[in-house]
């Protein structure tokens, strides 16, 4: 974990479900830690309409990147346009973090290596060699990965070496 200033923090809107995600999330990364929970209290809970005890913010951190989670209630909702990408060394980490966070999810959202988890949040789970193929500097091997990448759900790392063969 890192000592260094993170100036940009991404702040997740939930429903209800803030203190569950931050702690299953956490769950799945190594160096990844709930830092705080804020509650809503006798006057905050009132005001916002939320049971009073409830975490009202959840501040967490998954693999040294900070997170906030709110329990904001059903005003909002997550959306595709926005996702979570997961750098993935191996194809073994790709089917980590692929089925823990598709599980419960919508399978419905899931294509080229993009998922919905049950909480609605869109993650893209990567390995890093893609980049390396698609920007290779050779158009052909780039459109056969592409082309396999299309065809997929969760990325299979051997398929899309083979693509580019």
């Amino acid at each position: 974990m890192s000592s260094r200033f993170q100036r940009i923090t991404p702040f997740l809107w939930f429903n209800d479900e803030a203190e569950e995600a931050a702690h299953f999330y956490v769950s799945l990364f190594e160096h990844s830690r709930v830092l705080s929970i804020a509650r809503y209290d006798k006057s905050t809970a009132k005001a916002a309409n939320r049971p009073e005890g409830t975490a009202m913010t959840v501040a967490f951190e998954l693999d040294g990147q900070h997170f906030t989670a709110l329990n904001g209630g059903p005003v909002f909702t997550f959306n595709p346009s926005i996702s979570l990408v997961v750098n993935c060394h191996t194809q073994e980490e790709v089917d980590h973090f692929w089925n823990a966070l598709s599980q419960d999810g919508d399978p419905s959202a899931q294509q080229c290596g993009w998922l919905k988890d049950r909480y609605g949040l869109s993650w893209q789970i990567v390995p890093v060699q893609l980049m390396e193929l698609l920007g290779s500097g050779d158009p052909a091997k780039a459109q056969r990965v592409m082309q396999a990448v299309l065809s997929m759900k969760k990325l299979d790392l051997t398929a899309l070496e083979s693509a580019a063969a």
